[in-house]
């Protein structure tokens, strides 16, 4: 439904975005993720058509963005970043009009309208004007043009911004709910969202994709994959850590707490994701009292900061 090939965009003497290419299908939720200033919202921007790029293709449903833009933009729905508005308009006044710019009439348009205030919670701001919205219910108001004429793909920038945590889990529930129909991008810049709503993510740092894979494939490139915690009784740290480097597995050992005769220790694997590390450790302390031991899936956060961190920080890190 999304495919992007080799896109580019150049400002002066900046290149916002380098040579991107992906694809996004029905059914698919892809999440977004960059620091600040990455080239998220560029490229989002040349998907919807709302940027002409530098170089490349974006083609939504068949449709090149540049030659058929208004075949192409039929099938979006767009939330651009800081939910843009008519701030003099009321949440109902507004709905409606972006129904029937959508094309929508009679009793189509009602229908929609009423469709989304049911699924953006708007029913209790329905007749305020925008501008005396909290930013949470701006938010929404702005999520239900985007969906309001029911479209088969779905670019959303940021779309849990200003939102709070009640907020959010009905965004992220309404997101995973139609991802199983539509075709789904949005950025974020909160990893927990990419475990609780995204099929696939991709990570992009200046300008270019770094890594595209499944929240799953993401973590198995954390240092964290595959660590494994310890905590045994009535053994002194340097036996424990000793112990667990004569484990062939074992990359590195950690010394997480030690106090009141427990110890807790964090052992690495030479390979990241390698599961077999927590039976080798079984075996090795079984002569242990061991009150935990559990194996990491990997952490997000960790691969995220180690690719998009800069070279320097991560030297003085």
């Amino acid at each position: 439904m999304i495919k992007v090939q080799n896109l580019a965009k150049v400002f002066g003497t900046k290149r916002a975005v380098d040579g991107v290419s992906f694809s996004v299908n029905r059914g698919e939720v892809l999440g977004f993720l960059g620091p600040n200033g990455a080239g998220k919202s560029t490229t989002m921007r040349m998907i919807t058509g709302f940027l002409p790029p530098s170089g490349g293709s974006v083609s939504v449903g068949g449709f090149d963005i540049v030659e058929h833009p208004i075949e192409a933009k039929r099938l979006m729905g767009y939330l651009p970043e800081n939910a843009p508005a008519y701030t003099d308009m009321t949440v109902y006044g507004f709905l409606n009009f972006t129904a029937e710019i959508r094309g929508l009439r009679g009793d189509a348009r009602k229908q929609a309208v009423s469709r989304v205030v049911e699924m953006c919670f708007l029913g209790a701001v329905l007749h305020q004007s925008v501008e005396t919205l909290s930013k949470g219910f701006r938010h929404r108001t702005c999520f239900a043009q985007s969906i309001i004429h029911d479209p088969d793909v779905l670019v959303l920038d940021e779309p849990t911004d200003g939102l709070d945590p009640n907020q959010k889990h009905e965004v992220r529930q309404l997101i995973r709910r139609m991802g199983e129909k539509k075709a789904i991008i949005f950025s974020t810049h909160i990893l927990e969202e990419v475990d609780a709503v995204c099929s696939r993510a991709i990570i992009i740092d200046r300008g270019r994709i770094v890594a595209n894979g499944t929240p799953q494939e993401l973590r198995q490139r954390s240092e964290w994959a595959g660590a494994v915690t310890l905590r045994v009784k009535g053994v002194v740290a340097s036996a424990v850590t000793a112990k667990l480097y004569q484990v062939p597995l074992v990359k590195k050992v950690t010394v997480v707490d030690d106090k009141d005769g427990h110890v807790t220790v964090r052992a690495f694997p030479k390979s990241s994701g390698n599961g077999a590390l927590a039976q080798a450790i079984g075996e090795a302390a079984h002569e242990w009292q061991i009150e935990q031991l559990h194996s990491e899936e990997g952490r997000l956060d960790d691969v995220f900061r180690s690719i998009t961190m800069p070279d320097t920080a991560k030297e003085a890190a």
